[in-house]
């Protein structure tokens, strides 16, 4: 289940951001995190299944786009389709206002999960 992100889950989402290969950097993970929690046009969500946050994604709304500009899962839960099923209930809060789309460096993998068969 997709659950907006809270403070409280802070370690937790940085840990799961720090899987991007641009996040890699302490400092940089912190601004990331930071801009997160502060600008009202940058929206990060958590993936929760069985109590436990297993993945991260988060965009960007800039004018008539939703900018997915992370996608993360946790090691031990990936090709089980946590990706697709973040992407699809992203795409489900946002393609009604906004065009979907992804930054280079998550398109490749946003390519992957929305061509995924059923």
């Amino acid at each position: 289940m997709l659950n907006r992100y809270k403070k409280n889950s802070e370690k937790i989402a940085m840990g799961l951001l720090s899987f991007m290969p641009e996040e890699k950097d302490v400092k940089k993970l912190q601004a990331t995190i930071k801009e997160y929690e502060t600008n009202p046009n940058w929206h990060l969500y958590l993936w929760k299944e069985d109590d436990d946050i297993i993945g991260a994604i988060g965009l960007r709304v800039d004018g008539e786009q939703a900018i997915i500009q992370h996608i993360s899962v946790n090691p031990s839960h990936r090709n089980v389709g946590i990706g697709k099923k973040m992407i699809q209930e992203v795409a489900s809060l946002y393609e009604s206002n906004y065009e979907l789309k992804p930054v280079e460096q998550v398109e490749r993998y946003f390519e992957h999960c929305i061509g995924e068969e059923d």
